[in-house]
């Protein structure tokens, strides 16, 4: 089975109104319509309306940083998935590191988080991966089995026909910092292996996305490797041109 690959543009806290607009109108305008692979942008919540209404119609996807583990309610600061999804939101970003280390998210939160993509028609990209001091301590392995876990004894295997893995080094994280394409292989081959001893077919269908200082001079090199199948890009996706490159590199 070819995966088709994928390139997903986490923009972060970033952007004005007006450059939210330009930066996207400038991705529109430079992706090619018969492009082979496919492209997101994961935009702030507040710009969402205004570039799904953009999008409409459009090749390019649009994703959510977040999602909420609650439907609705008394969750103040939070977005639920129907709210998203009334939007168009095709994806989420769950258990990003910077939710994991800066705010505190648990492996079961995030599965939560998660969970609530699936259940209402959304596809969490769901990030795992380790700090540099569990690389050192060579937990690599062990820190990215407990994430996994957490999401397959709440959500089952064949809830991950319906998502998207990214492995994200937290020290390649805006360090400028990459993971060698080989140590990308490496994890992204394991994290495959894991899922395909519990099912075979959704292991070989599941896209596993890099994410990690992901740069126009890297891009090539990185989405080479037989089991990385595209990017989940922090820094690079808020210049459209170097954007646009890791895409047409994908």
């Amino acid at each position: 089975m070819a995966r088709r690959p994928l390139v997903v543009g986490n923009w972060k806290m970033n952007c004005t109104r007006a450059t939210a607009q330009q930066l996207l109108a400038d991705l529109l305008a430079g992706l090619p319509t018969d492009a082979k692979a496919q492209v997101g942008v994961c935009p702030a919540y507040v710009f969402i309306p205004e570039l799904g209404a953009m999008l409409a119609g459009k090749t390019i996807a649009l994703g959510a940083q977040n999602v909420a583990d609650q439907d609705q309610g008394a969750f103040t600061g939070e977005i639920s998935a129907p709210m998203l999804k009334e939007f168009g939101c095709a994806y989420a970003i769950v258990g990003h590191s910077e939710r994991r280390l800066v705010y505190g998210e648990t492996n079961a939160l995030v599965a939560a988080r998660y969970a609530k993509a699936i259940e209402h028609g959304i596809t969490p990209i769901f990030c795992v991966g380790e700090t540099l001091e569990e690389r050192e301590q060579d937990k690599t392995f062990a820190v990215i089995d407990e994430q996994l876990q957490a999401v397959l004894d709440l959500c089952g295997v064949a809830s991950l026909s319906q998502a998207v893995i990214a492995y994200e080094p937290v020290w390649a994280i805006g360090t400028g910092r990459t993971a060698t394409t080989e140590q990308a292989q490496e994890v992204h081959a394991y994290i495959r292996a894991q899922i395909a001893k519990l099912d075979a077919e959704v292991a070989e269908g599941l896209q596993i996305l890099y994410g990690g200082s992901v740069k126009a001079d890297n891009a090539a090199a990185l989405f080479g490797m037989p089991d990385v199948d595209g990017g989940l890009v922090g820094g690079a996706s808020l210049d459209a041109k170097s954007f646009l490159a890791i895409c047409l590199a994908a």
